[in-house]
């Protein structure tokens, strides 16, 4: 039986970002140091952390900076062999909600930038028997990217809602809103803010641009890549595009503690 609804759940499952390991891997924005810091001061213990949707292992290695071991899964084989080895990760390839770990195991359990594509039921079910008793869970979000230039944030908006809204997945809504519109099986703890921040070139900030779901659908749609006409555009206002330029991303993070 338990083989059957892994198969189900494999079927079932709509994969956005393999054709771009790769990419995704090196393109996206790095978290904070300081929200691993703090979640692994708000857990009792620190034996093991299960990084769930994990991809391309971007909130996996720093988690191990905080737990002795982690477990990483996700339903895509190719977002996890761009994921960096590390001696105290097991990576999985793994539904949400079939984790394969051991009842009540798990000091904390994260999902970055992924809780809109799970099955919530499913995933929230699979925490529940997962983590320790007063075990933490974590899921956190961000959406448009601020950079230190009005012009060139109006131009990324044009193409964020314009140019390639039409192809946004409707679970995008979901990061829009900072998860606020998803339910949360644990009542929840108040935390700091966090932000993320990077100084990119244009050409780093089109990369990551071109990782967006919604780009990767236009591309299939129009067979032809929108980026293109977007660095035509921002290309003026940036200047010399061997500049780094300074972008950050507010996050927003939700966590609650399973009941001791």
């Amino acid at each position: 039986m338990r083989s059957r609804r892994a198969h189900r759940r494999r079927e079932l499952f709509t994969d956005h970002f393999s054709e771009l390991a790769h990419e995704y891997a090196s393109r996206r924005p790095r978290y904070p140091e300081e929200l691993f810091g703090y979640l692994g001061s708000v857990c009792r213990g620190h034996e093991l952390a299960w990084d769930c949707a994990a991809g391309t292992g971007q909130a996996t290695i720093p988690l191990t900076r905080h737990f002795r071991r982690v477990v990483a899964t996700d339903a895509s084989e190719a977002m996890l062999a761009q994921a960096p080895p590390h001696l105290g990760v097991q990576y999985r390839v793994a539904p949400a909600g079939l984790s394969g770990m051991a009842n009540a195991s798990a000091d904390l359990v994260t999902v970055a930038q992924a809780l809109h594509w799970l099955d919530l039921d499913e995933f929230y079910r699979e925490v529940h028997r997962v983590l320790v008793p007063g075990g933490i869970l974590a899921v956190w979000t961000y959406g448009a990217q601020v950079t230190d230039s009005d012009t060139l944030n109006r131009l990324l908006q044009t193409f964020y809602t314009d140019v390639v809204g039409p192809y946004w997945a409707p679970e995008r809504r979901h990061v829009e809103a900072g998860y606020r519109t998803l339910p949360f099986p644990y009542p929840e703890l108040a935390s700091p803010r966090f932000t993320m921040a990077e100084e990119w070139t244009l050409g780093e900030l089109l990369g990551y641009v071109g990782t967006w779901s919604a780009t990767q659908s236009f591309r299939r749609a129009n067979h032809r890549d929108p980026v293109e006409d977007l660095a035509r555009h921002l290309m003026p206002c940036w200047g010399d595009p061997s500049v780094a330029r300074p972008i950050h991303w507010p996050l927003s993070l939700r966590l609650g503690a399973k009941s001791s």
